[in-house]
């Protein structure tokens, strides 16, 4: 989705000018004359602890709205699952059967005579 891109971008970047602005100690509501409110206060008081909740919090957002929901699995490089195929996640069982089905083939086609060139 295009539109959550976009505005995972623009949080990026708002988060590293928020952060800044923590940082530099400059009160930006003094520009529009208004009061700061407390959480400005209190981001003033605890710089470190403000800019690391800003950073996480917007990085929890941007990878949501990232986010496409795909788990595969490989193995050898061959695709052996994909949720996005099949709409869900395998369970311990299935996955255990795929992998043991998998390897036994893989066991097997080592064992074929190989054509000499």
């Amino acid at each position: 989705m295009p539109l959550y891109r976009h505005f995972a971008s623009f949080l990026s970047m708002f988060k590293l000018v928020l952060i800044g602005v923590i940082i530099l100690g400059k009160d930006p509501f003094a520009l529009f004359g208004m009061q700061a409110p407390g959480l400005w206060v209190w981001s003033q008081e605890n710089k470190i602890y403000a800019c690391m909740m800003v950073f996480f919090f917007s990085n929890m957002i941007e990878n949501q709205c990232m986010s496409t929901g795909a788990f595969e699995i490989t193995l050898n490089d061959v695709p052996v699952w994909s949720k996005l195929e099949s709409g869900h996640l395998p369970s311990m069982q299935q996955l255990v059967q795929i992998l043991e089905n998998e390897m036994k083939m893989n066991v097997h086609m080592d064992t074929l005579p190989h054509p000499r060139l």
